[in-house]
């Protein structure tokens, strides 16, 4: 099984200057550049066509076709990335509690990694759309970490971590997770979920996100929302195709799969939604 991918071409698929090394300051910017470079969307399931997440199957539709993906597709081809860095890292799997009730219990459903650097471990999240932290986090403190695109913390409660995000003032759970390494096997069925399941909400609605150079870019739908770095959101729906086909192909960097039913599945999103209860 291909473990490894073209180091290359990945590093000027997300910009990287300079020569890369098994250190810190490498994983920082590969983990902030990958974040801004490759967009996190859903179009395959929302196209009905396949997810494949094997290695070479990412490597060809994020670098080579210059798509985007969601969590299986971007951490395992940053997971590639990192082999070929010679940075030790784990695949792991977490429970989505973004948006959910309070005392939710979703299933395993997304895939992460724990990179780590002179004995350090670091959680590299590349692919948790408009959540996605980008730097990687110390998992061996409490307190809060910020960012230039927000401030996070890891909570320890018993053998599960709790990653969080803050706003609007107050601490959003993103996902739990704990250190127990699923098998392929395991991934390929929580895939499955996303891509082919009829309730899942990748099949049902369109979702992009990207990181830009001023904050982030979140599109559901045709409601696309822009969260400056500092200062308030704004807020824009898209009318018509045509602006909805250049946003996705200009301001998130897509380049748009040749399916049949694009246009009809792009045009049936041009309907208004309600407002948001949760920030996003």
């Amino acid at each position: 099984m291909k473990t490894a991918i073209d180091l290359d071409a990945y590093l000027r698929r997300i910009g990287f200057a300079g020569k890369p090394a098994a250190d810190l300051e490498t994983l920082e910017k590969v983990v902030g550049l990958h974040s801004r470079a490759i967009p996190f969307e859903n179009l395959n399931p929302f196209l009905g066509l396949p997810v494949e997440i094997d290695l070479p199957s990412v490597e060809r539709k994020l670098v080579e076709e210059e798509r985007g993906g969601y969590c299986f597709e971007q951490n395992t081809l940053l997971q590639g990335a990192l082999t070929q860095l010679d940075i030790p890292h784990v695949a792991l799997a977490a429970r989505i509690l973004w948006q959910q009730p309070e005392h939710a219990y979703p299933a395993q459903s997304h895939m992460l990694l724990r990179a780590d650097i002179k004995g350090i471990p670091y959680l590299v999240d590349v692919g948790v759309g408009g959540q996605t932290p980008t730097v990687p986090l110390r998992m061996d403190m409490e307190m809060p970490q910020h960012t230039s695109y927000g401030s996070y913390r890891i909570e320890r409660r018993s053998d599960d971590f709790l990653l969080q995000m803050k706003a609007r003032d107050k601490w959003w759970p993103i996902y739990s997770f704990d250190l127990r390494q699923p098998a392929t096997e395991d991934y390929e069925i929580f895939n499955w979920y996303w891509a082919a399941h009829p309730k899942s909400p990748f099949i049902n609605e369109l979702t992009v996100a990207r990181v830009t150079g001023s904050g982030r870019l979140s599109l559901l739908n045709n409601r696309l929302t822009f969260y400056p770095k500092t200062g308030t959101k704004s807020e824009k729906t898209l009318r018509d195709l045509p602006e909805l086909r250049r946003t996705l192909t200009e301001a998130f960097g897509i380049r748009l799969p040749d399916s049949p039913n694009l246009g009809q599945r792009l045009q049936e999103v041009l309907q208004p939604l309600p407002p948001a209860s949760k920030p996003v």
